[in-house]
């Protein structure tokens, strides 16, 4: 028997090969450069939008610093809400220094009060997107006390003459201040009465301020949040760097912070407010008491889901690439300057996040319930403006739009896209990884047209932000051109009449058209395209595909049908088309179904007008790390049910797949309105079934 012989090079060899980890597991943690792959997808939902008034132009003070282009808009509107009296009074600061109150009923509009003449000359809104009169909120109890609540800003002689109430930042340049005013009259369209400061922070830089001020409308009289106002504060617009780098993280002072206080109490340093027993951080020496929740780089807009779960949330906007919306609990840290949304921040990379630690857990930080990136276009400046920013909303629980309730809807306030979450799918992960999905919300207005709020705007940069009136019904405002919106109804996507033409049972080779017949068979109730297609002179456009003959032309039609795909799955651009509003062999739309939704001509809807075909779908994505459009149609050898709606008058194109009520795709093209349906591929084989074609006859 031979004995094994160990020698001290050989067990070191044989333990090394133990504890080496493969290269396949390896970590990555280098850049990310598209850290949310997955973009909002179409709802299949419209909010019907009525015009309701344009507020006074304005401009900021003082006039003659303005140098920033985006400060320069009709008015700056930020916020509109009903005052908590039941006169059916809007209210709507403007941060160029106006309160405007507008009758939901009359539409007549006011100036209730001067904000900017009531501090000038130190009141400030000539630079920095949210100087100026920030923000109004009502006491709940505002109909017998007549007390409501003003944020703003001021520079000049107030930086020497005032001094803020908590730590401020080196180099202070500018002081948020938060003042309680009490209407003699609470009903008067004017004010008359008395004001004190409550609460005066000062600001290195021109952006990321105080934001929001408000009450929970979930508290009721005689308990311990009834008549607690929350504030949040920004970083100041470098609380990642330089002498600023932490504050978010550092409990000893107010920016980056959401604060709670007790305007009825005295007990603050100031003793100009009370400092509740119940905050997180109360009583803890070096650290501030006001605080309720920390981590925040510009903590945008919050609400309570007031008639659901009642939970706080947060949209918070980020600094290379996350729009966040966060719940909020007492304690919370969202992990700015640390975090930026689930992803680790490097303060020495000015466009880049990275991922996270193996030991993230031990921080404890809080992140995103929802979340969208900012998707840069190639070559785009990682320091300028990335054309994206959250302004949060709230879950819709009113009562006139029933396809709303339980949804949580809110803006981008740069591109003006008007998006939703559920909120039952808003859940906490400790690991970042798990995130409700987020829809985009079409936009008609009251004659059923599907518009944009860009085009409702006048402007690609629309400044859009969400209210609601005591009945939790939805406001639209729009700085570009100083206009309010109310939501007046909801409209499905592509919803028009296809009716009462009617054709199934299309299975014959008589019924249908094909390029070359050669190709197909017409057999067991299948229609099935046997041979791959050839490119053809002429555009750019499918290879081979069949016409449907049987029936009349349509105008507004449905096509539904289940497909199959009998190219191997190995092949990843693997294809079929449904063909809709055909007009001739160069004048049609079709939708691509495929597997591969990467490459700019598949899985799209696309248009083919006697040029090469032109995707007009929604989807396309060209600005990702790796540009793709909606996810890939059909991956597998399977039948999937596929419907393609055509609304001739709206020109709306919604394609639906395995029953799904939402669309896969969506588009609007005026181009084609009427035309008959086909089926096909560029260069693959597949069949169809169960075909049925519903609409109506084209005139």
């Amino acid at each position: 028997m031979t004995k094994l012989r160990w020698s001290l090079p050989t067990i070191l060899a044989l333990l090394a090969s133990l504890v080496a980890v493969p290269p396949a597991t390896a970590r990555d943690d280098g850049p990310i450069k598209d850290p949310i792959p997955d973009d909002p997808a179409p709802a299949g939902l419209g909010l019907v939008v009525e015009e309701v008034a344009q507020l006074p132009a304005s401009t900021p003070t003082p006039a003659d610093l303005v140098t920033d282009p985006r400060l320069k808009r009709h008015n700056r509107i930020n916020y509109v809400r009903e005052m908590p009296d039941g006169s059916g009074r809007l209210a709507v600061p403007d941060l160029n220094g106006r309160l405007y109150l507008l009758d939901k009923r009359t539409k007549e509009q006011k100036t209730y009060l001067d904000v900017g003449a009531t501090f000038a000359p130190d009141f400030f809104s000539a630079q920095g997107l949210g100087q100026g009169f920030g923000f109004v909120t009502f006491h709940p109890d505002y109909r017998r006390n007549g007390k409501f609540y003003t944020v703003h800003v001021e520079a000049g002689e107030a930086l020497k003459t005032k001094k803020p109430d908590l730590t401020p930042q080196p180099r202070t340049a500018y002081h948020g201040i938060v003042n309680e005013w009490t209407a003699a009259d609470p009903s008067a369209d004017a004010f008359e009465g008395t004001r004190r400061e409550l609460l005066r922070i000062g600001f290195s830089g021109r952006i990321h301020g105080i934001q929001q001020i408000d009450f929970n409308p979930n508290a009721k009289r005689g308990t311990a949040d009834y008549g607690k106002l929350y504030v949040t504060v920004g970083d100041g617009g470098n609380g990642n760097v330089g002498d600023n780098g932490g504050d978010p993280q550092n409990l000893g002072v107010p920016q980056g912070k959401i604060l709670r206080i007790d305007p009825a109490g005295n007990d603050s340093a100031n003793g100009k407010y009370g400092i509740p027993a119940d905050n997180p951080f109360a009583g803890q020496a070096g650290k501030v008491g006001e605080i309720y929740a920390y981590g925040m780089r510009d903590p945008h807009r919050f609400s309570w889901d007031t008639k659901g779960s009642k939970r706080m949330f947060l949209a918070h906007i980020g600094e290379h690439a996350i729009e966040s919306i966060h719940q909020i609990s007492p304690g919370s840290n969202l992990g700015w300057s640390e975090r930026e949304g689930a992803f680790r921040f490097d303060k020495n990379d000015r466009c880049y996040l990275y991922p996270l630690p193996a030991d993230d857990a031990k921080y404890g930080y809080e992140y995103p319930v929802a979340a969208y990136d900012h998707d840069r276009p190639p070559g785009h400046s990682c320091t300028s403006d990335s054309g994206h920013a959250i302004s949060g909303g709230y879950v819709y629980r009113g009562g006139r739009l029933p396809a709303l309730r339980g949804k949580y809807v809110f803006t981008d306030i740069v591109d003006g896209r008007l998006l939703y979450t559920e909120e039952r799918e808003m859940r906490r992960d400790p690991a970042g990884k798990k995130r409700a999905q987020i829809h985009q919300l079409s936009v008609y207005d009251t004659a059923g047209n599907p518009v944009t709020m860009k085009q409702l705007a006048g402007d690609n940069r629309v400044d859009l932000r969400i209210g609601q009136d005591a009945k939790g019904e939805p406001y639209l405002i729009a700085k570009a051109n100083g206009k309010i919106w109310k939501v007046v109804g909801t409209r499905a996507f592509a919803d028009c009449k296809t009716s009462p033409v009617r054709v199934n049972g299309a299975t014959d080779a008589g019924d249908w058209a094909p390029v070359t017949p050669s190709k197909w068979r017409f057999e067991n109730g299948e229609v099935v395209l046997a041979e791959a297609g050839e490119a053809r002179p002429g555009p750019r456009r499918p290879f081979e595909y069949a016409v449907l003959k049987k029936g009349p032309e349509l105008g507004s039609s449905r096509i539904r049908a289940e497909v199959r795909l009998d190219t191997p799955v190995e092949v990843t651009n693997r294809d079929v088309i449904i063909v809709f509003g055909y007009k001739s062999d160069a004048e049609y739309y079709y939708a691509h179904l495929s597997t591969d939704n990467t490459i700019y001509p598949h899985n799209g809807i696309f248009k083919v007008d006697n040029a090469d075909r032109l995707r007009i779908d929604g989807q396309w994505n060209g600005n990702r790390e790796m540009p793709a459009g909606a996810p890939p149609a059909v991956t597998d050898a399977k039948w999937h049910g596929v419907e393609v709606r055509h609304c001739a008058d709206t020109g709306e194109i919604g394609v639906y797949l395995d029953g799904s009520t939402k669309p896969l795709m969506t588009a609007v093209d005026r181009t084609f309105t009427s035309g008959r349906a086909g089926f096909g591929s560029f260069d693959n084989i597949g069949r169809l079934r169960d075909l049925t074609v519903t609409g109506t006859r084209a005139s």
